[in-house]
């Protein structure tokens, strides 16, 4: 099984781009995500490549700073550099993003409060109750997308 779910904050904006042939959208970005190791605080620093509409919405939405979270799968891959040395790659295949949070508006602990900001934090990752969710959303939230209430936030 190759399954992998990560939070973090956009180590800097988002890259969109266009596969020439079939003209599907492509966005790249990179999560900064913390863990400790021997009682000491590491950064991971993991590429996120998200397709189609989504990767869209990724380019719209996302930008440094801003905290998201990504569910996908790891793939590996090489390729050789002008000196002909072999580049060994891994980076994560985004199947779903979930815009959680915000740089400006974060409060301690990195989540967003819905109505400070227009695209406060959205989504159902990690099996957040959706039953208090506000009756009107902010406006520039692409379909598909729900805004949480911090009463939502499992932790």
């Amino acid at each position: 099984m190759n399954v992998v779910v990560l939070i973090g904050r956009l180590a800097r904006d988002p890259e969109l781009r266009y596969i020439p042939e079939s003209q599907m959208a492509v966005c790249t970005f990179t999560l900064a995500i913390d863990r400790f190791a021997s009682g000491e605080r590491k950064t991971d620093w993991p590429r996120i490549t998200v397709f189609g509409k989504q990767a869209e919405n990724c380019a719209k939405f996302l930008t440094k700073g801003r905290q998201a979270a990504v569910e996908g799968r790891i793939q590996t891959g090489s390729y050789q550099n002008k000196n002909g040395d072999t580049v060994y790659t891994t980076e994560i295949v985004a199947n779903r993003v979930e815009f959680i949070g915000s740089k400006n508006d974060a409060e301690p602990g990195g989540f967003a409060r819905p109505q400070q900001s227009m695209d406060g934090g959205m989504g159902s990752m990690g099996g957040m109750n959706m039953a208090s969710q506000p009756t009107s959303m902010p406006e520039g939230i692409p379909e598909g997308f729900e805004a949480i209430d911090d009463d939502d936030i499992p932790f």
